[in-house]
């Protein structure tokens, strides 16, 4: 098993990370469909809120460019959410770029390390809602 997969198996015994880097944020599992194998890829993700959706960032760290679920995602934006021991189905939606901002402001005040990704990179750092699908 590598660090994802250690991570992950965490998340979903514990309902949220409790050792590594990730210890005391809110953490999820985003599976997505691979957007070339078509094979389902979990990954854990640093999330927030804003109202009923849970808000996601393709950062990457800063790195210049998106992370592999970010792609998948927009290929297929139906994935997989896991909260700990709570799942379900949501759609994946690109924020545009004024709604892009805000919520990216929002999730650095959580996650304060995200303010350091903008200093990495010059893209656009993605800003994605999960809306549950009911």
């Amino acid at each position: 098993m590598g660090w994802n997969d250690d991570l992950i198996a965490d998340i979903r015994a514990n309902g949220n990370a409790t050792s590594g880097p990730f210890v005391g944020r809110d953490v999820l599992v985003l599976t997505t469909k691979g957007a070339k194998s078509g094979k389902q890829h979990a990954v854990p993700v640093v999330y927030s809120k804003d109202g009923d959706d849970l808000v996601v960032v393709a950062s990457m760290g800063g790195a210049p460019k998106s992370p592999a679920w970010f792609h998948n995602l927009k290929a297929d934006p139906d994935v997989t959410v896991e909260t700990g021991k709570h799942s379900f189905k949501a759609k994946a939606v690109v924020t545009p770029e004024a709604e892009r901002v805000r919520l990216y402001v929002q999730h650095a005040a959580k996650h304060p390390g995200f303010n350091d990704y903008l200093k990495k990179t010059t893209r656009k750092i993605p800003v994605i809602r999960l809306k549950r699908v009911r």
